[in-house]
């Protein structure tokens, strides 16, 4: 179990202890997309889902969704969070997210990025579903995240490889 950071010893899950690791600025930008039909994503861009406006709802989930990733995800480490951004756009057939998010702490705040994003996206498919059962939620993956020992990363950069189409 030599080198596996979240392993003990005899092999039992434990959360890593980061109280040594000096507090940084870190931020995180992750992105997805959910895939639809033409009809529902002009109804989201029309505002005329039933259940209300569903990029303002899926915009606030996204950011509740980050500030609790910890209850989520259990070897995660709770995060004081400075800022999340959330920002949706629709397309002719979906709706594309992406989140950052920014701490001042002693761990990074990838798996909020990559939280808020798969939350929102999820809020979406909740409140058009109605229109289009099919929706289809893909790519949710990091951008970027820059801070803490492992420095600056893009998904671009050659030793990342290109994001996913």
């Amino acid at each position: 179990m030599i080198g596996l950071t979240h392993l003990d010893e005899a092999g039992a899950a434990r959360m890593v202890d980061v109280s040594a690791k000096p507090a940084t600025a870190r931020e995180a930008t992750a992105a997805g997309r959910i895939a639809m039909s033409a009809a529902a994503a002009a109804a989201i861009r029309d505002g005329a889902i039933a259940k209300g406006d569903v990029l303002a709802v899926a915009r606030v989930a996204g950011i509740m969704a980050a500030k609790r990733t910890a209850e989520l995800i259990p070897l995660c480490h709770p995060l004081p969070i400075a800022g999340v951004t959330l920002d949706l756009a629709v397309e002719a057939d979906g709706v594309a997210a992406t989140a950052t998010v920014r701490t001042t702490h002693s761990t990074g705040v990838e798996m909020e990025a990559l939280t808020a994003v798969s939350v929102a996206l999820l809020t979406v498919y909740d409140m058009a579903k109605s229109l289009d059962r099919g929706m289809t939620i893909a790519g949710v993956r990091l951008v970027a995240k820059s801070g803490g020992r492992s420095g600056d990363w893009r998904a671009d950069d050659a030793s990342g490889g290109p994001p996913p189409a």
